[in-house]
């Protein structure tokens, strides 16, 4: 490749420069492995307790985590500014800020960091709770009795009998089960099911741990012991909750998990992210106290933590997209629209995906044509079509729920107003030049979307782009450079091909 423009040469190789320098900056002295290889697995787990202060002396009590099967507590800190912090580490834990005067809107962080502990130790998390003595009222003890004892046959030891109540309360259609959820919870029903029948049991909170979701809220589970073994029962699904997801425990005892006095319209939501790498924990750390030269992603909340984990994946794909377009010549409906579309896909299984795309461009083309029956303006047109594209999106989800297919309800995450404007562009494209040159785009739009999916997917790239940022430096000056060519295509020697035979003959 020539490049005529020295001062584009230049320019990408200090970007490069900068970029691997900043990259091994983070290697030696934050000590990020450049490579995933052996390392642990950790969780960072971020509280996030907002409220509204009166302008009176404010006390915040949150309850907070402890190791516990499966999870070791590595590392915690908070962001609170102007609030004093004391954490209480008795049976308890217990973080509570303080300040003497506030007003307005609050905002506190609480962000824990658990290694996974595949070894499972049993560490303890609380002694079994007293068995309360339960009363029912007349119209409830009848069915408390007749589910207690159908699931009494059907059991052997306390774990079991949990297991078979379990599975009679997640369905809620059964007479008994409705008649005592219209006064207790789900949970508090099992519980006081079990306490009747002697097994020590208590209601806690804790989350399902899914990598990058936000605005998570705590889930009540049931803990069930039986001698010094202990066991978590989700009441609102028939099988164990730990051998189907990670949960995590955040109230580890009877405790009142958020507690504000002084302030109103509190609300407490959790953010969480998966990350490996070794000495997790310390690079926290620096990310939080060098932010400045660090430049990590580590020093933000969790919530924005999920957010860029997928936005600093666009660079690659737009790289993708360069490159068959400009060295390739590969055509698409639209400049960076496969880049997107690439970004859904990492949310659901390419199948599932290119499904969705394949179903909704096609029955969106085919809409396109009756508004064109209507002879609309262009923004009433594109905007119509957007509606349509949205009912399409529903209809499908829904018709995936009632069919089973679970990555089906992720369609919305699709952009719909560039599938909006893409079927636009192809129905005036076959008005103009014909089917052939839609089917063409198309298919170009949708294989660059695959290798963009197969690109950003990949684990190191994810791994790369997110814990060194200087490599956003080394993408730009390879886009910059790859933009300079002005040379033959791929495609275009291959369309060339038989006037280059015809000239060889003609010599010859």
């Amino acid at each position: 490749m020539i490049y005529t423009n020295k001062r584009l040469f230049w320019t990408a190789l200090i970007l490069i420069l900068i970029g691997a320098a900043h990259s091994y900056y983070r290697y030696a002295v934050h000590q990020v492995p450049f490579l995933p290889g052996a390392d642990s697995e950790y969780w960072d787990v971020e509280a996030k307790v907002e409220f509204v202060a009166r302008g009176t002396p404010v006390s915040v009590r949150l309850a907070l985590p402890k190791s516990q099967p499966g999870f070791l507590l590595s590392a915690e800190h908070t962001a609170s500014a102007g609030y004093g912090l004391h954490i209480s580490d008795q049976d308890a834990r217990m973080a509570e800020w303080t300040i003497r005067e506030v007003d307005g809107p609050q905002v506190l962080y609480y962000r824990a960091q658990f290694q996974v502990d595949e070894s499972d130790n049993n560490v303890s998390v609380g002694q079994p709770p007293r068995i309360q003595q339960v009363i029912w009222s007349p119209a409830l003890e009848t069915a408390a009795h007749q589910l207690l004892t159908e699931a009494w046959r059907e059991s052997a030891d306390p774990f079991s009998l949990a297991r078979a109540l379990q599975q009679r309360l997640s369905s809620r259609n059964h007479q008994h089960v409705q008649l005592l959820l219209s006064e207790y919870s789900l949970a508090d029903v099992m519980v006081l099911l079990l306490n009747q029948a002697e097994v020590p049991s208590r209601v806690l909170h804790g989350l399902s741990l899914e990598d990058g979701r936000r605005q998570q809220t705590l889930q009540p589970i049931v803990q069930v012991f039986s001698g010094n073994h202990w066991q978590l029962f989700d009441p609102e699904i028939d099988i164990v909750q730990r051998e189907t997801r990670p949960f995590m425990l955040w109230q580890q005892s009877a405790v009142p998990t958020l507690e504000v006095e002084g302030g109103y319209d509190s609300r407490l939501t959790f953010s969480m992210l998966s990350t490996r790498e070794p000495a997790s924990s310390s690079v926290h750390a620096l990310a939080i106290s060098d932010a400045v030269l660090n430049l990590s992603i580590h020093s933000l909340p969790i919530s924005e933590q999920a957010i860029f984990k997928i936005i600093l994946l666009l660079p690659l794909g737009a790289l993708v997209v360069v490159m068959l377009r400009v060295l390739i010549g590969l055509k698409t409906a639209g400049t960076f629209m496969p880049v997107l579309i690439a970004m859904a896909f990492l949310e659901m299984t390419l199948l599932t995906g290119i499904l969705t795309f394949l179903l909704v461009v096609g029955a969106g083309l085919v809409l396109r044509q009756f508004l064109a029956y209507l002879n609309l303006l262009l923004v009433a047109r594109v905007s119509a079509v957007i509606v349509c594209v949205i009912g399409l999106i529903s209809l499908f989800s829904v018709l995936s729920f009632h069919l089973g297919i679970s990555d089906g309800l992720k369609m919305s995450l699709f952009p719909m107003v560039i599938l909006a404007w893409t079927i636009e562009r192809m129905s005036i494209l076959w008005e103009e030049e014909g089917p052939r040159d839609v089917m063409v785009q198309g298919f170009g739009s949708l294989l660059t979307a695959i290798l963009a999916f197969f690109v950003m997917q990949f684990p190191w790239m994810r791994y790369w782009m997110f814990n060194f940022l200087g490599l956003q430096l080394v993408v730009l000056a390879l886009i910059m450079m790859f933009g300079s060519y002005t040379g033959y295509r791929l495609l275009e020697l291959w369309r060339f091909k038989p006037l280059m035979e015809r000239s060889d003959a003609r010599s010859d």
